[in-house]
């Protein structure tokens, strides 16, 4: 943790691409795990995105009340 910190001091713009970059990896990771569980029933190929989507709407929903 100490490292992340101190990347972000002292080089924002790596620190801030690499935060990109594992942003877009783990959601494609998660796509790629939906799409496997959701493949075997045939739908269409936009729902993994819908259900990923709506998963993360609902954790932000319910951080936001916990406040």
């Amino acid at each position: 943790m100490n490292f992340l910190r101190q990347l972000k001091a002292q080089q924002p713009v790596i620190f801030w691409v690499l935060v990109a970059l594992g942003l877009f990896l783990g959601f494609r990771l998660v796509l790629l795990v939906v799409s496997l569980l959701l493949g075997p029933f045939g739908l269409p190929s936009w729902v993994p995105i819908v259900v990923v989507v709506g998963v993360l709407v609902l954790v932000a929903r319910g951080q936001q009340k916990s406040r």
